[in-house]
């Protein structure tokens, strides 16, 4: 019998549903992506410099990893509840680990200071889940809805972060028993 998926790969694999195979376009300030890893993350991951066939290469294995080390554990989801787990986890993929601990960090009420410690853990662990959900989601969009590159890619943010936030909560509405960490 196979073990029921963990929190992370049940999120990563929500994250993936968003992020396809080799994208280069021209408007994207990422530059060339797969899986959502640009070229900058995997140099960063690889420790060396990363070429476009680097990222063009890039196994979904790798990627996964990649999204474990530089962003699940960057932003402690296996610290935070279920569903604000996947909201901050996809969040730091999408504009990075300190945007995504500050947002989350003001949404809780909280000093932004960008690093998830014991003050951000304790509040996580004694909010409103899914009201913070929704107020993240609210300050994510908010974010977005800023960049330059809203018109371009705005429709598909949008669709994805509402798709986040359906996901998260229902996750966050699940029994604690059935949500595995590890």
């Amino acid at each position: 019998m196979k073990a029921s998926p963990t929190r992370f790969e049940q999120a990563v694999e929500h994250v993936l549903k968003h992020e396809g195979g080799f994208v280069q376009h021209p408007r994207d300030p990422g530059g060339a992506t797969k899986f959502g890893i640009t070229r900058e993350t995997l140099a960063r991951a690889k420790k060396r410099p990363a070429s476009i066939n680097d990222v063009r290469r890039l196994s979904r294995k790798e990627a996964i990893a990649i999204y474990r080390q530089l962003y699940w554990d960057a932003v402690r989801a296996d610290e935070l509840p279920p569903g604000l787990d996947l909201a901050a986890f996809d969040l730091a993929v999408n504009s990075g680990p300190t945007r995504a601990v500050k947002m989350l960090q003001t949404v809780l009420g909280v000093e932004a200071d960008g690093i998830v410690g014991p003050i951000t853990l304790g509040a996580a662990l004694e909010a409103d889940v899914p009201e913070t959900i929704r107020r993240l989601t609210k300050v994510r969009l908010g974010f977005l809805g800023r960049l330059a590159t809203w018109p371009v890619f705005g429709l598909g943010w949008r669709r994805r972060v509402l798709a986040v936030e359906q996901e998260a909560l229902r996750l966050a509405s699940l029994p604690s028993s059935s949500s595995r960490t590890v």
